[in-house]
């Protein structure tokens, strides 16, 4: 879409790139269901356990996923973006299911039967279970080994996949160190893990997002090794493909010379270490949910009277630009909005929140920013983690209860399809 603008005198024509990717984005365990043979359903099983609830049957994403690319067609979106589990693939250690990799196979010849680019993550977070009894990311083989598995995962899918995420927020147990985490909590992650290994009858059980402060750095130096061969292993298989990682991203702000030390304090450590990480890659993924206001003690609750999330995080329109221009000045890449929206039950607050955050970054795109697309998370009313099903991030709402799993979109739904209607024509 071209529309002009006045700069100086100056008629200035301002272009919507035709390349752009509108799209939402889902993960396996949190939507497939079945998903027996993963370290986080390891963990779920497990007493005590951090997860209120298992993922149990999710979404039936594994048996519907062509319900699950209807709605994106529907929405009028030309992307997808969900994960290809290593668990499902490589169940047991050296032994690969070849029905898992068929099943990829079929979502992607799906997403092009129906005008869907895919997107592929190939680690949300979630891992084979004997990959966790081996210590997880802090065991030495794991980049090799996670190398493997990408390459195993190109060689069938990397002809049609438009681009690759290595890993999911791979920054967040970092976030989440900063101060995220109340003591109790950081103590039941401990008992998590101290019963999982006891269980599993090693010396040092380990998931991708359970973790506890001590352990971070060492797990990030894990996770940056495992990129960098990851990087490799894809290149050699599809050296024309995109490929990059996706970070947390919260949009730090401050109202006081103290809050903006805290602020800075808390991107140097969220954001910094990932800098030379990243440096070669097509693309950098921003994912953005909020805004964090910091005054002199600290976060500041939300004010009065304003949308908030099912988490009490004040609901910030401007935050996606504001992380998505700081991470491009930070890294130097090109950015992909992997994620983006907002935990809530009340999907009129979704609506607002889409409908005041997206013009702000069609504008971006407009005036020439690198922006490569955006995915809203989610598609579906999903499994989120610890939190069960008790947060609501679906642009379509899944009959669990009822036991039919049927999909309706929400008004947010077409709220989004709205406003990329408009945007692209």
């Amino acid at each position: 879409m071209i529309d002009l603008k006045q700069e100086e005198g100056h008629t200035v024509a301002r272009v919507f790139p035709d390349h752009f990717l509108w799209g939402a984005s889902t993960a396996g365990h949190q939507v497939d269901g079945g998903d027996t043979t993963s370290d986080i359903s390891f963990l779920e099983h497990v007493q005590p356990t951090v997860f209120k609830q298992p993922a149990g049957s999710a979404c039936k994403s594994w048996e519907r996923w062509q319900d699950d690319l209807d709605l994106v067609s529907g929405m009028g979106l030309n992307a997808y973006r969900f994960s290809v589990e290593w668990a499902r693939i490589e169940p047991e250690e050296k032994v690969v299911d070849q029905s898992a990799l068929d099943h990829y196979d079929r979502m992607v010849d799906g997403c092009l039967d129906r005008g869907i680019t895919p997107l592929i993550t190939l680690s949300h977070f979630v891992c084979p279970h004997w990959f966790g009894a081996k210590a997880g990311w802090f065991n030495p083989d794991a980049p090799s080994l996670f190398a493997d598995e990408c390459l195993r995962v190109l060689k069938v899918l990397g002809d049609r996949v438009a681009m690759a995420v290595t890993f999911n927020e791979p920054n967040l147990p970092r976030i989440l160190s900063t101060g995220a985490l109340s003591t109790q909590a950081v103590e039941a992650q401990r008992q998590c893990l101290e019963v999982a290994s006891r269980k599993a009858g090693v010396e040092r059980y380990r998931v991708g997002n359970v973790v506890i402060p001590e352990e971070v750095e060492q797990l990030e130096l894990g996770f940056r090794r495992a990129h960098a061969c990851a990087v490799e292993a894809i290149r050699s298989q599809c050296p024309n493909l995109p490929v990059g990682l996706s970070l947390a991203v919260i949009d730090e702000s401050y109202v006081s010379e103290k809050g903006k030390a805290l602020a800075q304090a808390r991107r140097d450590a969220c954001y910094r270490p990932w800098i030379q990480a990243v440096q070669g890659n097509d693309f950098i993924g921003v994912q953005n949910y909020e805004r964090e206001t910091m005054g002199d003690q600290g976060p500041l609750a939300a004010p009065e009277g304003v949308d908030t999330s099912e988490s009490g995080a004040p609901v910030c329109a401007g935050s996606l630009v504001n992380a998505v221009v700081y991470i491009r000045e930070l890294t130097g890449l090109p950015v992909l909005v992997t994620e983006h929206g907002v935990c809530t039950a009340d999907d009129q607050v979704r609506s607002r929140f889409i409908s005041s955050s997206l013009p702000p970054l069609v504008d971006l795109a407009r005036d020439g920013f690198p922006l490569l697309g955006y995915f809203h998370w989610s598609l579906l009313d999903n499994f989120e983690w610890i939190s069960g099903y008790d947060m609501h991030y679906g642009l379509c709402s899944v009959d669990r209860s009822g036991g039919t799993y049927d999909r309706t979109p929400k008004g947010s739904a077409q709220t989004y399809r709205k406003l990329v209607a408009e945007t692209v024509i």
